[in-house]
């Protein structure tokens, strides 16, 4: 984020004197990526930011792992999940996950999240329904339908959902960005970008909350593994009288998103929203497709050489995947290795089409994805033999013994 913002009450010059008006000295924090050498923020706190009073191990959620293999495409139905925990944190359900980034799901209810920090990387949290806001050191940004929420790497903050949510974490090692080619050699959005900063919505003032020994859930790496740890602080975190910089949480909506279009069909990286290391974030929604008078709208067959790809299906009628059974709350994933495309009977069918009306949420990674438990607890088992009409010899509804046959109309 290289936006610059000020919020609250800041001295003039940094790295000095800054007194509240008892002339006590305010706690002067740099919260800043790669060392000293890329954005960062100052904090002004009327506390210790690092007084703690206790530390103990947090149990995570879920974090098993599970190779895809035998490799297939899979598709996984989130709407099927079940959650006991309505926690926007701790309620979370791992998806798929690999050493760069990590999916998950969580369906949350009106109360207010776990105070929480990721040491391990930024998230970005796609909201697929549901309204609240998101408190932090930073202030307070509020969340809707169809908002992607960027959350920087070791931020504090807490989910205060206004009704239930459904949430789809990306959580990643590292940090999430607009594109680079959007962006110019010091930070501007370019004109070709298809949004710019009057898109991105971040804190307008601070959040000041009294308090005395408060529980934090910090996410971090030990032993190659994610881990957890309840670190209890001498003073509400929530502290920060202001700060300046560039690094802060925001909001984008994915209707301000503006949809690039060609003649013939535009590849992926057109829909791109974000990038982390070692994986992209896209998004795919309602527009004008393909204008050549021979124009096939629906993508054309294609093999992931280097990468897995994602899909998560949020809105409207996808056009490539009719008759395959993924509706509104469905995954794809069709993984490196494997040439995937759209159900044959959904090619001739989009000819003529001028109008898409989908939308959906892509993330392609740049190594293989896992199944979280979360994902083994929701396949649809049938996807991966659809575009052929039949699965594996199997008994089918009859007992028979025959093969199970599956629909593309």
């Amino acid at each position: 984020m290289t936006f610059y913002r000020t919020v609250g009450d800041i001295p003039p010059k940094r790295h000095t004197q800054h007194r509240d008006p008892d002339g006590n000295l305010y706690r002067e924090e740099l919260m800043g990526e790669e060392g000293f050498s890329s954005d960062s923020s100052l904090l002004y706190h009327r506390g210790v930011p690092s007084a703690i009073t206790d530390s103990v191990v947090w149990e995570v959620p879920d974090q098993t792992r599970t190779p895809n293999h035998p490799l297939k495409a899979r598709h996984l139905k989130l709407h099927d999940l079940e959650f006991a925990d309505g926690d926007a944190v701790t309620g979370r359900r791992m998806i798929l996950g690999n050493n760069d980034v990590r999916i998950a799901y969580v369906v949350t209810g009106t109360d207010a999240s776990s105070l929480y920090r990721n040491a391990i990387g930024d998230e970005c949290v796609y909201v697929e329904s549901g309204a609240g806001t998101v408190e932090s050191v930073f202030g307070v940004v509020a969340y809707r339908t169809g908002d992607y929420v960027v959350i920087p790497r070791a931020t504090t903050h807490r989910w205060v959902p206004s009704e239930p949510s459904r949430l789809y974490p990306i959580e990643a090692n590292s940090h999430i960005h607009p594109p680079k080619r959007y962006l110019s050699r010091f930070g501007q959005f370019l004109e070709h970008a298809p949004y710019c900063e009057r898109d991105l919505h971040g804190p307008t003032e601070p959040l000041l909350v009294e308090g005395s020994d408060v529980d934090v859930l910090v996410k971090h790496r030990a032993g190659g593994a994610v881990v957890g740890t309840t670190m209890t602080y001498a003073t509400h975190p929530f502290d920060v009288v202001g700060w300046d910089g560039c690094l802060y949480p925001y909001t984008f909506n994915i209707d301000d998103y503006m949809p690039i279009t060609g003649k013939i069909h535009q590849p992926p990286p057109v829909h791109q929203v974000f990038e982390g290391w070692n994986f992209v974030v896209c998004n795919f929604l309602p527009r004008k497709v393909d204008y050549h008078e021979l124009a096939i709208p629906v993508p054309y067959y294609h093999s992931n050489v280097d990468s897995d790809e994602v899909m998560f299906y949020v809105g409207g009628d996808y056009e490539a995947r009719k008759g395959s059974g993924i509706g509104i709350g469905s995954i794809s994933l069709h993984p490196g290795g494997y040439a995937h495309g759209p159900q044959p009977s959904a090619i001739e069918a989009s000819l003529g089409a001028d109008y898409f009306e989908e939308s959906a949420v892509m993330v392609d990674t740049f190594a293989p994805l896992d199944l979280g438990e979360a994902g083994l607890a929701c396949e649809d088992s049938a996807y991966a033999w659809t575009w052929a009409g039949r699965g594996p010899a199997a008994a089918d509804d009859t007992g028979d013994g025959g093969p199970a046959v599956f629909s593309n109309s």
